[in-house]
């Protein structure tokens, strides 16, 4: 599971004279997210899940930028499961009510000032590698953002308006899915 911005257009350029409303600004850890002239990011956050073993994205949630990773952490798991992989932002799923009976196993990433101040010994050395280990897992969340933002180019919303934008970035995973597979598939290639 993972999550990225998406920004909007902050301009008021239009006929109300307004931003949309359904947009928000956000900070990511101590940073604010800079849009071209504006000094935070102004727009959506899409939420998705993805299996580890064949990399295709199989859950799309789409929210107003503010929103937490863990709040939407329940409607990207299919409920079948065996293991959840995540970053740092979803220490605490496990304490969530939607996965209280959950019977996946939970690999979440060590925070990064965690991971650093590791001590050299052999038991610090342990957990630096299964960091290491669950990030390659993690590394298959990226692939589709990669895909959405740099060959399809949806680097900032069109639309106004959540809804309208989800059923676009639906569409556009579904392609990215096909993408994904297209040499493995030749029937697509």
């Amino acid at each position: 599971m993972d999550a990225t911005i998406i920004n909007a257009p902050s301009s008021t350029k239009n006929k109300k004279g307004e931003r949309d409303p359904e947009m928000h600004s956000v900070a990511k850890g101590n940073q604010w997210f800079h849009c071209f002239a504006e000094s935070f990011a102004y727009g959506m956050r899409c939420h998705i899940g993805v299996d580890a073993a064949s990399g295709l994205v199989h859950s799309v949630v789409s929210t107003a930028a503010n929103v937490h990773e863990l709040n939407t952490a329940a409607d990207r798991v299919h409920g079948e499961e065996r293991v959840i992989y995540g970053d740092a932002g979803h220490i605490g799923i496990e304490k969530r009510d939607a996965f209280k009976d959950c019977e996946a196993e939970m690999r979440i990433a060590m925070k990064p000032g965690q991971r650093r101040v590791l001590q050299d010994i052999p038991e610090g050395r342990l957990l630096d590698l299964i960091e290491t280990a669950k990030a390659h897992f993690r590394a298959k969340v990226e692939h589709p953002f990669r895909i959405i933002k740099c060959q399809f180019g949806f680097r900032k919303v069109y639309y106004r308006g959540i809804i309208k934008n989800d059923l676009k970035l639906k569409m556009l995973f579904a392609l990215a899915n096909l993408w994904i597979v297209r040499k493995r598939c030749p029937c697509i290639a």
